[in-house]
């Protein structure tokens, strides 16, 4: 389902798990800008009346990598309560994100996540999504 402003605290614990140097009122603060904004949206899934999952989507303008179209629709973050894992739960999310970035005109989905998580890798490819590229960013202060 998707989730309203007034369901972001509660959600942001679940949000904290992939997220965790963020604060619980900095992540209210992302997840409602995520539920107001025109081109992104989060999507919850309860059970035994708690939330167990959260997905956030948008829409990303720039350019993606291994993407040919614009915009495109992008996973930013899929969460479940490790109780209800292993259960199809995350797997909902993102095919309500996919539907909702058909629903505004995409004909592409992405993602992406750190090297080093294989568990998230494992999750990308087993829900559908391929490979495009790995890569390792740099910086130096001035």
């Amino acid at each position: 389902m998707r989730a309203g402003p007034n369901e972001a605290g509660r959600l942001a614990e679940l949000v904290r798990i992939i997220w965790p140097e963020h604060t619980l009122e900095e992540l209210t603060r992302i997840i409602t800008d995520y539920m107001t904004a025109k081109e992104s949206a989060v999507f919850a899934e309860t059970a035994d009346g708690q939330y167990v999952g959260v997905a956030l989507c948008c829409l990303r303008h720039d350019y993606v990598e291994g993407c040919e179209t614009s915009p495109v629709g992008y996973l930013e973050g899929v969460c479940i309560h490790e109780a209800y894992r292993r259960r199809g739960v995350a797997q909902r999310l993102v095919a309500e994100c996919e539907q909702w970035a058909r629903e505004m005109g995409c004909t592409e989905f992405a993602s992406d996540c750190e090297l080093t998580n294989t568990a998230s890798l494992d999750f990308h490819l087993a829900v559908g999504f391929q490979e495009e590229n790995r890569l390792i960013c740099f910086r130096k202060t001035l």
